[in-house]
């Protein structure tokens, strides 16, 4: 197997991604303190094309160099908003979306139980790297995922967490429209 060059990939430029048609998800991010985290998340929703990145509370927003350093311009292709209240963000999304804590919960359910249904547009909600999502942000949300974890540590890295929970849910979605 030959390793393809950069040049060999077909990857859209930023006018191209912004005109595709995107997967029905946005992601909220709420008091996220990690810069870099912030980035990478914009990394892995360019690679997904998400919808849209709200960031939320503390969260910082671009144009910053240790965000840039992590996103890779992906801060230039996936539309983003700054929004100073959750809640109030999450009230507002309802209209469109059902919205989606990312947290260990009571009854929360398991991501590979997951079923998104096709005609839904999902938001996610990623909480802070200390504190997770606040209990007031997980009472406004219509539902809770979890990532099942097997080992001694009870968390993932925001970054990666938002990794896992968009690939899962863009698969899921894959197959659905690929058999419609």
């Amino acid at each position: 197997m030959r390793k393809l060059k950069n040049s060999e990939l077909d990857r859209l430029d930023i006018d191209q991604f912004k005109s595709v048609s995107k997967t029905p998800l946005v992601l909220v991010l709420d008091n996220i303190r990690s810069l870099n985290n912030i980035g990478s998340v914009f990394r892995t929703a360019d690679a997904f094309l998400i919808e849209k990145i709200y960031l939320c509370g503390i969260t910082a927003t671009p144009p910053h160099k240790d965000i840039h350093k992590t996103a890779l311009g992906a801060t230039e292709s996936v539309a983003w908003e700054y929004k100073k209240n959750t809640v109030d963000l999450i009230a507002e999304l309802q209209k469109d979306c059902v919205c989606l804590a990312v947290e260990q919960t009571e009854n929360a359910t398991p991501l590979n139980h997951f079923i998104p249904q096709i005609s839904n547009k999902y938001a996610l909600v990623f909480g802070n790297e200390v504190k997770g999502v606040s209990q007031e942000v997980v009472d406004s949300c219509q539902g809770v995922l979890e990532i099942p974890q097997y080992g001694t540590k009870h968390s993932l890295n925001i970054s990666v967490s938002a990794g896992v929970v968009i690939w899962d849910l863009w698969s899921k979605l894959q197959r659905v429209s690929e058999k419609n």
